[in-house]
């Protein structure tokens, strides 16, 4: 069953719909088995070792093996920031994002629902996820992207799973409402994070992290803000297993936005449950680069109702945090990932997050995903001849 998040209106599940027909509002799915977390034991490491809350027919599951990533412990930067710091590495997923947990489920619907194009707008991780699901369902893929504005990574991901790619005039928001249209008047499945199935399959995270610290919640989950789906679908999965009894507590949800897209954050800071969109966002960090969240309704309650909280970060601090990520700990993440590493220093220089807080960002993809940007922080290689003694010269 899908529930109108606003007004309480339910619809079946085998309704092709993306908002409330009474008022206009997105939707969730409810599921809520009656189970024992013992059945989860000896299963593989993937999404659906977690399969009975996953709202689909099992009998049709795409999958690439997406889920259980890596859940790292940050010695070096969780002590100098005198907190217990975990890192949940979303770019080991098969094509480099948390993006292949929800495009999973989400075509796996499309499987049930027997439709054969699906489609999406995308920043870029969006695209290249259902490129490849949708390649590996054999169901054609519609893709809109903003004009110059995905990083090369992502567009060649895309391209070369065969998507029909257009490079939509305009940003992210429009080349949404674009889509949205032809969804609605039937010519494609839409897979962006307004479909209340991607969420279900983004929701494993939370469950992967309560499983990860031995069925304990952390006291802080902190992750990057663009669409919104992701944080809602965290705190959505943690709900799950709370509401089940698998776990005890629940953490603060704490999200992260680029100073030049933060609609979240400024209505978080003005204590409104509704955002002004931003019209031209603008960012260094690609994947968060939207004004107007689809799912901002559900990560304001996200938020508020886990005592959360959300904060900007610069773009020199990403790229920062990137680099630091990078060179203290061994992970590489693009620069939307290290927005959630950005935001945990800044929160706790500035008193938010309390000494000896333990704490898990999500980072959201992996390094490769923007060479670019990766290329150009870094120093050039030295030329020279390949001559022992002018190396150890150099090198001493």
């Amino acid at each position: 069953m899908m529930k109108c998040v606003s007004c309480g209106k339910e619809f079946d599940d085998n309704e092709i719909i993306y908002n409330c027909t009474k008022c206009n509002s997105i939707l969730e799915v409810i599921c809520q088995p009656n189970v024992s977390r013992d059945i989860f034991e000896g299963r593989k490491q993937t999404l659906w070792k977690y399969k009975e809350f996953m709202p689909v027919d099992h009998s049709k599951i795409v999958s690439l093996e997406e889920g259980g990533t890596p859940f790292i412990k940050c010695n070096t930067i969780g002590k100098e920031l005198g907190i217990d710091l975990f890192v949940k590495v979303e770019g080991s997923n098969p094509t480099g994002s948390f993006k292949d947990r929800g495009m999973s489920v989400g075509i796996t619907k499309a499987m049930e629902l027997g439709v054969s194009t699906v489609g999406c707008a995308s920043t870029g991780n969006t695209s290249a996820s259902l490129a490849a699901y949708a390649a590996r369902a054999g169901k054609r893929c519609i893709v809109l992207l903003p004009s110059g504005k995905v990083a090369l990574g992502k567009l060649a991901q895309a391209m070369f799973h065969g998507a029909e790619v257009f490079s939509i005039k305009g940003n992210f928001d429009e080349a949404l409402e674009a889509v949205t249209g032809l969804a609605l008047e039937g010519n494609l499945y839409l897979l962006n994070s307004i479909n209340p199935y991607r969420l279900e399959g983004q929701k494993s995270i939370g469950y992967e992290i309560v499983n990860d610290l031995d069925w304990k919640s952390p006291d802080r989950i902190i992750l990057p803000v663009g669409n919104a789906g992701n944080i809602s679908a965290i705190w959505k999965g943690i709900n799950e297993f709370y509401n089940t009894g698998f776990i005890d507590e629940r953490p603060m949800m704490t999200g992260i936005q680029a100073e030049g897209a933060c609609p979240i954050v400024n209505a978080v800071k003005d204590g409104k449950h509704d955002i002004e969109p931003i019209k031209n966002p603008e960012t260094i960090a690609t994947a968060i680069r939207i004004g107007a969240p689809v799912s901002a309704i559900k990560a304001l309650r996200a938020i508020h109702d886990s005592n959360g909280c959300a904060e900007t970060v610069s773009d020199e601090e990403i790229l920062d945090a990137q680099k630091l990520l990078a060179c203290k700990e061994g992970v590489g993440v693009e620069p939307a990932s290290a927005a959630s590493i950005a935001g945990v220093k800044k929160l706790v220089e500035n008193g938010n997050i309390d000494k000896g807080e333990q704490v898990v960002c999500i980072v959201t993809g992996h390094l490769l995903k923007d060479p670019n940007t990766a290329i150009n922080a870094c120093v050039e290689p030295i030329e020279i001849e390949a001559d022992i003694n002018k190396l150890s010269q150099i090198i001493k």
